[in-house]
């Protein structure tokens, strides 16, 4: 698949997989996508697992990415994690601004633009989620929605940072449900975020960055997905914790 920008794909294993199941799930991956060049592979445990995922991928083409991070740099912030210490374990991607952190623990747009500002700072790359919910959709408020937090969550960014930003865009409505956007939904909502991500910095950066969708992909519907002009990745849930379903989302990618 000849794309104007790499595909990004992210596997959130979420708050799953002890140590030694995250070790089987590393070495299966490691074997299986050993000779994909043509997409950039990206796996994020849990943070308990990171340290024996890192060695398990090392001179792999496997990066390692973080679900969260703190805009902190180090002090006292009880259970937060810092980017210093992401990245003693070759850390190089941070998910920010999941809707499921959105939700539950009510992080603003503000907030994640502070993580997003630190994660760069720390000379790593963020992966900041945006989405509307079911009920936004159906108000006709998806536009509104994306437009806010896209402008709210890489608001401290500049150009050169923005260009090294990805941004996923999940519909809350189809992570972890089984629903997916249509292709034309999908499409609609790429098209839309690269034109206010054209407006807040410039044409160039928006041409640059690369938007991932993520909301139930799997196997069977990432070939169409990835195929879609400004569909640049997917940021994987629960196909991404067994590795033939993330594989072959990968293999049907390319």
């Amino acid at each position: 698949m000849n794309k104007e920008r790499k595909l990004i794909i992210a596997g959130n294993w979420k708050m799953n997989k002890t140590v030694a199941e995250a070790l089987d799930l590393a070495a299966g991956l490691k074997l299986e996508l050993a000779n994909v060049k043509e997409v950039d592979i990206v796996v994020c445990p849990p943070y308990t697992a990171l340290s024996e995922v890192s060695k398990a991928i090392l001179d792999s083409n496997i990066r390692l990415g973080a679900q969260n991070m703190s805009e902190h740099n180090v002090g006292a912030y009880t259970g937060e994690i810092a980017a210093v210490m992401l990245k003693e374990f070759s850390v190089r991607y941070v998910i920010l601004g999941h809707s499921e952190r959105r939700q539950y623990q009510q992080e603003s747009d503000a907030l994640i633009a502070r993580k997003a500002l630190a994660v760069h700072r720390a000379a790593l790359k963020p992966i900041v989620c945006i989405g509307e919910t079911l009920a936004e959709r159906e108000a006709g408020q998806t536009e509104q929605v994306l437009s806010t937090q896209v402008r709210g969550s890489l608001a401290e960014l500049d150009k050169e940072q923005m260009v090294e930003t990805v941004v996923a865009y999940e519909p809350v409505w189809a992570i972890g449900t089984g629903k997916t956007a249509s292709p034309a939904q999908a499409q609609e909502a790429h098209a839309f975020i690269r034109r206010v991500l054209a407006g807040m910095f410039d044409e160039t950066v928006a041409r640059k960055v690369r938007i991932q969708y993520g909301g139930s992909v799997k196997p069977a519907n990432a070939r169409e997905l990835m195929s879609l002009p400004d569909v640049d990745g997917a940021l994987v849930g629960g196909a991404a914790l067994e590795a033939r379903s993330f594989t072959d989302i990968i293999k049907n990618s390319i």
